[in-house]
């Protein structure tokens, strides 16, 4: 059940920060809504500066979205007189935090829901066409030594459309995240690519410089025993030419994305693993924000993410703007229509 705490609008005449930002019907990629995800803990309320930097910086509308959990099928149900309070709690929580925010964004609301966190945060999303999901990594039962929370992991694996996910160790930042340097890997594919129009975006509004990297790994080799010398060679052979059409596909894109005109910098990694690679690089380079596909080449539709963007979750500590393809407008206005009482997402197919 759905208890709307309200919705804050700033007042006419004021301009945002940011003069760059575009409306919700020229963003690109139809970013048109994104939800942040709270759970009344100080770890959770972590995501509102990254939520409002993301939104704010694509023109769309955020909503601040909290649960209040009930008691799993089969237990005593909660007191009634209990449950009115904290509920009243939640919701005076809710309206406290959009009161504090509604000066960064054009439309912030604030939406209570009762159930089970992941489901009816899958629930919610999928019925209200959220676009990008913005979650702690940890939240009320604090950091742990798995890189997702439950509930997270839960999300991960089935809410709908995009992800931020904001790891508890990122540096804190202000009241509204501003990024100086973001990073986009590549692998050559059309998929990976297809982030780039959403990261430039993002780039401009903030001011920040835009990195496109594509890691070379060691060519593999059938081997039964030691290399021999013409083998040696032709492993170096190979990555030479590999090294060598990754210069020319980022110079590539590069060109294609000057016309931002924001800095954009290409960078070639030879050998090594390719997700550690790019774990060092974020370091080295002091990345702040990570936008890639969920799928790369591979493609896989029977997994949420590939395995690049799964170790990057639990391998740094900045935030990862994991980009999957949304379900159709189409298809949300039948399955609302045909569950008014709420809807069954379909698993996530691959663009």
């Amino acid at each position: 059940m759905a208890t709307p705490a309200g919705v804050w609008e700033r007042p006419r005449g004021e301009q945002r920060e940011s003069a760059s930002a575009p409306t919700p019907e020229t963003g690109l990629l139809g970013v048109l809504r994104v939800a942040a995800c709270l759970d009344g803990s100080e770890l959770g309320e972590r995501v509102i500066p990254h939520a409002l930097g993301i939104a704010g910086a694509l023109g769309a509308p955020l909503t601040l979205l909290r649960v209040l959990e009930c008691a799993p099928t089969g237990e005593l149900p909660p007191d009634p007189l209990q449950w009115d309070i904290r509920r009243r709690e939640a919701r005076g929580y809710l309206e406290r935090l959009a009161r504090e925010r509604c000066g960064e964004n054009e439309i912030l609301e604030a939406e209570l829901i009762e159930g089970q966190a992941a489901e009816q945060i899958c629930l919610w999303a999928g019925k209200h066409q959220v676009d990008l999901t913005v979650l702690s990594t940890h939240g009320m039962g604090g950091r742990t030594d798995w890189s997702l929370s439950s509930t997270a992991r839960k999300l991960v694996d089935r809410v709908p459309g995009s992800l931020l996910l904001v790891p508890t160790a990122a540096p804190a930042p202000g009241r509204v995240a501003r990024y100086r340097r973001l990073l986009v890997p590549l692998d050559g594919s059309h998929r990976a690519e297809s982030v780039l129009p959403l990261a430039a975006q993002l780039a401009a509004a903030h001011r920040a410089e835009l990195l496109i990297a594509h890691v070379v790994p060691v060519p593999e080799l059938t081997e039964i025993g030691p290399l021999e010398a013409e083998d040696l060679e032709l492993r170096e052979r190979l990555a030479r030419r590999n090294e060598r059409v990754a210069n020319e596909y980022l110079d590539r894109l590069r060109a294609r994305l000057a016309a931002s005109d924001r800095p954009v910098r290409a960078l070639v990694l030879r050998g090594g693993d390719v997700r550690s690679r790019l774990a060092r690089l974020i370091a080295d380079e002091a990345v702040d924000l990570v936008v890639l596909s969920a799928h790369g080449r591979s493609g896989r539709s029977d997994v949420p993410c590939g395995d690049v963007a799964a170790f990057l979750v639990g391998n740094i500590a900045i935030p990862l703007l994991m980009v999957r393809p949304r379900p159709s407008r189409r298809h949300h206005r039948v399955a609302t229509a045909s569950h008014p009482e709420g809807i069954r997402l379909p698993s996530q197919a691959a663009p």
